[in-house]
């Protein structure tokens, strides 16, 4: 129980420290988050940009407004075929024509040049076109039983991951 309350101060300081540099002059961020049925919560925090703003490069990690979206966890998921242990790492996806790949990396040092060493996690997202695109990027999760999928707008494109916790 302790662990969980310190865990949680953790990121809600995180949280509030990206808020309060948002609100300084810094990039604007958004957070959503996804609640476990058991208490525990997973939450990405992102930069919204606009779409005709943002040149988004197939086949390279993008990093929305220069910066990697982050992960943060309570719980131990899975994403694919791997573990992601309790803790913040980044996340990337990865666009491509007709298909995305997201990318879950350890190196979460402010600034830091992505790393394909520091992966942990890397999946294949279900992609789709949509008849109303957005205007800017949208994040958001859709919680079912034990499984967070993360969803990713941009234009019209929409975009699928599942975590699964355990």
């Amino acid at each position: 129980m302790f662990a969980t309350l310190v865990w949680r101060a953790v990121l809600i300081s995180l949280l509030l420290t990206s808020w309060a540099a948002a609100q300084s002059g810094g990039a604007p961020t958004s957070t959503t988050t996804c609640n476990l049925d058991d208490g525990r919560q997973v939450y990405v925090r992102y930069n919204p940009v606009a779409t005709n703003k943002e040149k988004i490069a197939n086949g390279k990690p993008w990093t929305p407004g220069g910066a990697p979206m982050t992960l943060f966890t309570e719980a131990q998921l899975t994403l694919g075929s791997s573990m992601i242990p309790i803790g913040a790492y980044t996340v990337y996806p990865i666009p491509a024509r007709d298909h995305w790949t997201l990318v879950v990396n350890k190196n979460v040092t402010a600034g830091a040049a992505y790393d394909e060493k520091q992966d942990i996690a890397r999946a294949a997202m279900e992609t789709a076109q949509v008849a109303q695109p957005s205007d800017a990027l949208e994040v958001a999760f859709a919680h079912v039983g034990a499984r967070c999928t993360l969803r990713i707008y941009i234009g019209k494109t929409a975009s699928f991951a599942d975590f699964t916790a355990k």
